[in-house]
């Protein structure tokens, strides 16, 4: 362990181990903006996010927070905060605008020079594959409930090693497949805004087979790297012991956390979402269950919250990832009611329960074969504006953030292989269907000037990694 201590010579009272990993995450079409530049092709997010309706205020990430042009300001305020890690995703139709074929270096050009100024900092890039925004002509083409797609992503992914494998160690290849399927493919509600069922199903197993062929192809390369996926994972319970509740509960985490947990670490789906999935055709097939489950260094896990469901009539809390919303994701399931908890809840309407990121962990750690984890992406999204003397004095957010680490802390101790975080986000920027109305950043962006403004939060989250960790509570 770290034996670092805090002004007053007493070491942090949850202290965490020595190389653990201090990040900030962020994801290319929510930062980059430049969507016209550099030889940049049209993702699916720019064809939805352009489409009336879709984002609330006609929001686009045509500019996002013009990471594109700004990234060395934002470098040094990564540096600023100590930051040891920083995740990032790297943008599908900026290296191959067309999803396949021609590579685009001007675009990898950009990712080369982002990797070198990291390092130049001291901060060590971990960029993710593939983080929602595919490219159009590959939607065009039937989009990823088209196994092709699964070989294209494998065929990016190898490009994108040979440019930056030599200055990059970690690799993650997927974030939060469930979001991308059945948010995108089911319920409609993020790019590329279809509602089918069952496409759906096959758009979750052709992202998983595409990250076993990308780290097949990837390690193939460069054996001595380190290569992963990022799945988001929720702790779910029944509302009451009714056995309608109960099941319900079973089958929600049968769709969001084993449904990507049991195939990448185990080989194989779980049988009881086949079940409930039956009608809709879904039968993979065991070859390529094989490649799915090529071996990973490291699981990235992705926490916000927590599900309390229902089996039975009643009223239903808000959890929509669109304003939007009118249709289940939850296919096989969409008779489920998520019902209010009674926990406090963030700006986005999310409860707050850190208990439940360290039932997560501990859970993964105790049913699945070991394997490193890392939280790729946690934090807490509000409704901000500027204080009258130019701050931002986000203690909410310093309170979620906190609570969460602790719990990070907790799992630890208890055995749970927890290597590293990385906070939910470093910018505030582009929030999907709910456009620029949520926050998440620990720096404020002004949207209209594009400056950048540090919160109390990251001030905080600067001296947790100088301490290497968390003060007594107060």
């Amino acid at each position: 362990m770290t034996s670092l201590k805090d002004d007053t010579g007493a070491a942090p009272a949850a202290q965490f181990p020595a190389g653990f990993r201090w990040g900030a995450a962020t994801a290319a079409y929510q930062i980059e903006g430049a969507a016209g530049e550099g030889g940049r092709g049209p993702s699916i997010w720019d064809t939805f996010a352009r489409t009336p309706g879709k984002v609330l205020g006609g929001d686009t990430g045509d500019v996002a927070v013009d990471h594109y042009h700004r990234f060395p300001e934002d470098v040094a305020l990564m540096s600023d905060l100590g930051l040891t890690a920083y995740r990032f995703s790297i943008s599908w139709p900026r290296v191959q605008p067309a999803g396949a074929g021609t590579v685009n270096q001007e675009g990898l050009d950009f990712y080369r020079r982002l990797v070198d100024a990291l390092l130049e900092a001291g901060i060590e890039p971990w960029p993710t594959l593939y983080h929602w925004d595919l490219p159009q002509p590959l939607e065009d083409k039937g989009g990823w409930p088209e196994r092709e797609t699964a070989h294209r992503f494998a065929e990016y992914a190898a490009h994108v090693h040979a440019a930056l494998g030599d200055r990059v160690r970690n690799w993650t290849t997927i974030n939060e497949p469930w979001c991308a399927a059945f948010l995108g493919y089911a319920s409609g509600e993020h790019a590329p805004g279809r509602r089918d069922p069952a496409a759906s199903l096959l758009a979750a197993h052709h992202q998983l087979f595409g990250h076993g062929l990308a780290v097949e192809a990837m390690r193939a390369r460069t054996p001595d790297n380190r290569f992963g996926a990022a799945v988001n994972l929720y702790a779910v319970s029944p509302a009451t012991d009714d056995p309608a509740d109960v099941d319900a509960a079973r089958r929600i985490d049968g769709l969001q956390n084993r449904l990507f947990l049991d195939p990448l670490l185990l080989g194989r789906y779980p049988a009881d979402v086949l079940e409930d999935t039956a009608r809709y055709g879904f039968v993979p097939a065991d070859a390529d269950l094989a490649v799915i489950s090529t071996r990973i260094d490291h699981l990235g896990v992705n926490y916000y919250s927590r599900h309390t469901v229902a089996g039975t009539p009643g009223e239903a809390a808000q959890t929509a990832s669109s304003p939007f919303s009118t249709h289940s994701p939850w296919v096989g399931s969409d008779h489920v009611r998520f019902v209010p908890s009674g926990r406090p809840v963030t700006g986005m309407g999310w409860d707050i329960d850190a208990g439940g990121l360290h039932e997560v962990l501990t859970r993964v750690h105790r049913e699945y074969p070991e394997v490193a984890l890392y939280i790729t992406e946690n934090g807490a999204g509000y409704d901000e504006t500027l204080d009258g003397d130019g701050t931002i004095q986000d203690d909410a957010r310093i309170a979620y953030l906190d609570e969460h680490l602790r719990a990070c802390h907790r799992a630890i101790a208890d055995g749970v292989p927890l290597r590293g975080y990385f906070t939910w986000s470093l910018l505030d920027n582009f929030e999907w269907a709910w456009g620029y109305s949520k926050r998440f950043g620990l720096v404020h962006v002004d949207y209209a000037t594009q400056r950048r403004v540090p919160k109390k939060s990251a001030r905080w989250y600067a001296e947790v990694i100088r301490r290497g960790g968390l003060p007594e509570r107060g």
